[in-house]
């Protein structure tokens, strides 16, 4: 759905949750070593994958790729679920639907997780609701790859970085 479609300007109004400002995310991306990517996909034409690419190339960031129909993403071990990553990731970062939001955050709990990002375009208040009381930070609507690119100074034109070289200061 675009994002200025009227039903799409509707559902933003009628929203009342709110997740951590720019300042606490990040704090959030600046305290994360580790990331797991739950709905993963070894498509190079999905959200994921790109955002997978981004993480391994632009980061520090031990990245885990969650899905139970792979056996690797982009060269690295696709895990089936979280309970079997070698680590418990800082940031369990989701592609899934809206309506798979509160499994995920069940499975974060479990395995100990403090923070779900919800990428964009995806949203489940009930879920961040439940999340937040449960102790989780959520973040939902908002890209990984943009927000650290946006912090890092790798932000341009369509979210790719150029490669052109600036003068602007990046956050430290």
């Amino acid at each position: 759905m675009p994002a200025n479609s009227p039903l799409a300007k509707l559902l933003k109004s009628q929203r009342s949750w709110v997740g951590p400002n720019a300042k606490e995310r990040l704090a959030i991306l600046r305290r994360a070593k580790s990331i797991a990517i739950v709905g993963a996909s070894p498509n190079p034409a999905r959200s994921s994958y790109f955002v997978g690419t981004y993480l391994l190339q632009s980061s520090d960031y031990r990245v885990y790729f969650v899905n139970p129909n792979a056996d690797t993403i982009l060269g690295h071990t696709a895990y089936p679920d979280l309970a079997s990553l070698p680590e418990v990731p800082d940031i369990v970062d989701v592609f899934r639907k809206a309506s798979d939001i509160p499994s995920v955050i069940d499975d974060a709990l479990a395995i100990g997780a403090k923070t779900v990002w919800v990428q964009l375009g995806i949203w489940n208040e009930d879920a961040a609701v439940y999340g937040e009381s449960q102790g989780l930070t959520v973040v939902m609507d908002r890209c990984i790859k943009v927000e650290h690119a946006r912090f890092h100074g790798g932000l341009h034109l369509l979210g790719f970085d150029t490669g052109v070289i600036t003068s602007r200061k990046t956050v430290r």
